[in-house]
C-alpha cells in the first residue's frame, strides 16, 4: 500500500465521527478526493462523492460508509453522571472502563465509562452479562447542573483510542468499520483514473450505514440522486481466524487472505463474476462468502434504488468488528482497492448485467 493511502486511512480512522456525525471524517475524506476527482461534493443527508469522467459511460455508483457506531446521551442524573443509548450496535463488555470523547456544540469533552468495582459486586453477579444501561459516563462533575453547563442529551460520543500498528501488516483502529469501505472506494476511484476508465465512476463516502437498517441510511438517497447503472459496495466482513469462531456458522475468512467477494440473491451474477475474472487476470487472491438474502449492508439500499440496481459487495476482513480494537490486513485493503479499480478499468459503455 501507498504512503497517500496509508495516511488517508489513518486520518479517517483517527477521524470522530458516529451515524448522523461524520462530518469530520467525510471532510477528510473530501480533502483527499481534491487532489484527484474531477468533481467533489456532498448532498443534505451528508453523503460525500467524488466522481471521474463526468461524461463517461456506464455511470458507476462506488459505496463505502463513512459512519462508525457511537455512544449517545440520554440522561444527566442528579450526581451529574451521564446515562447513554447505543448509536449503532455495541456488546456493551467491551464498553467497560473506557475512555470516551463527548463530541459537544463547545468542543470535544472527555469522559469515562464507570462501573462499580469488582469487589463492590454481588458474588452471584460477577457472571452476569453487563447491560448498557447498567454502565455510565463519569464526566468530572458534581451535580446535574455543573455537568449540564458542559454536555447536554442528545451530544454523541466515541471511544477514546488512536490507530496502532500491529507487526507489519496488521492496524487497529475502532472505527475500521467502515472506514476501510470508505477510503478503499475513494483510492480504486484514484487509481482507475490513472490506469485510464471510460466509465462515469462516483466514489461514495455514505452516513448513517449503521442506525439506516432496512432503509441503508445515506446509500438509498445517494443512490437515487446518482441514478447509477450499476455498483460496487466495499464493506468490512467478519474474520473468522480467532479461537471460538466456527466456520461450519460463520465460512473461513482470514487476515491477509485477499478481499472477500460475496455471492447471493442480493448480488448480481454478471458482477460478480467480472470481479473473480479481473481477480484472476490480476492474480488477486480472493475469498468466497455465501450472503443468501440480505447483505446488512448498503447493497441492501442500493440494489433497491429506482428500478433497481446490479451490485457487487467487495468486502475487508475484519477482526473484533463492533469492538474498539479492530483488526484489518493493510495487505487486504490495499488488494481491495486494486481490484476494484481494475474492474472499473474494463468497463465500456455497452457493459450488460443482466441475468
Amino acid at each position: 500500500m501507498g504512503s497517500e493511502i496509508r495516511d488517508l486511512l489513518t486520518r479517517l480512522l483517527d477521524a470522530p465521527g458516529p451515524s448522523g456525525h461524520e462530518a469530520q471524517a467525510t471532510a477528510v475524506w473530501r480533502e483527499a478526493a481534491e487532489t484527484f476527482a474531477d468533481r467533489v461534493w456532498t448532498d443534505i443527508h451528508g453523503n460525500a462523492f467524488a466522481e471521474i469522467n463526468p461524461d463517461g459511460s456506464p455511470t458507476v455508483m462506488m459505496a463505502g460508509h463513512a459512519d462508525e457506531i457511537g455512544l449517545m446521551v440520554n440522561h444527566i442524573d442528579d450526581d451529574g453522571y451521564l446515562w447513554m443509548v447505543g448509536v449503532g450496535g455495541w456488546d456493551p463488555q467491551v464498553l467497560v472502563g473506557q475512555r470516551v470523547d463527548l463530541l459537544t456544540e463547545d468542543g470535544v469533552i472527555a469522559g469515562v465509562v464507570g462501573r462499580r468495582a469488582v469487589h463492590m459486586i454481588d458474588k452471584g453477579d460477577t457472571d452476569k452479562a453487563v447491560k448498557l444501561k447498567d454502565i455510565w459516563v463519569d464526566i468530572g462533575a458534581a451535580s446535574s447542573a455543573e455537568a449540564k453547563q458542559r454536555v447536554e442529551v442528545g451530544d454523541v460520543a466515541v471511544i477514546r483510542s488512536e490507530t496502532v500498528a500491529l507487526g507489519r501488516d496488521l492496524i487497529a483502529a475502532r472505527s475500521i468499520d467502515n472506514r476501510v469501505g470508505a477510503a478503499v472506494v475513494l483510492d480504486a476511484l484514484r487509481r482507475a483514473a490513472a490506469r485510464g476508465c471510460a466509465a462515469r465512476v462516483v466514489a461514495t463516502a455514505t452516513v448513517q450505514e449503521e442506525i439506516g437498517y432496512l432503509a441503508a441510511g445515506g446509500a438509498r438517497t445517494g443512490a437515487y440522486g446518482l441514478n447509477p447503472h450499476v455498483g460496487i459496495v466495499v464493506d468490512v466482513t467478519h474474520a473468522t481466524d480467532h479461537p471460538t469462531v466456527d466456520k461450519k456458522e460463520h465460512g473461513d475468512v482470514r487476515l491477509g487472505g485477499g478481499p472477500v467477494l460475496a455471492r447471493g440473491a442480493a448480488l448480481n451474477r454478471r458482477v460478480v463474476a467480472g470481479l473473480k475474472t479481473v481477480a484472476a487476470a490480476e492474480g488477486i487472491e480472493l475469498q468466497m462468502q455465501a450472503m443468501p438474502a440480505m447483505t446488512g449492508t448498503d447493497v441492501d439500499a442500493v440494489r433497491m434504488s429506482r428500478a433497481g440496481v446490479p451490485v457487487g459487495l467487495v468486502s475487508v476482513p475484519n477482526r473484533y468488528m463492533h469492538s474498539p480494537n479492530q483488526l484489518v490486513s493493510v495487505s487486504d485493503v490495499d488488494a481491495a482497492a486494486e481490484l476494484v479499480a481494475a474492474w472499473l478499468s474494463g468497463l465500456d459503455a455497452d457493459a450488460d448485467f443482466h441475468d
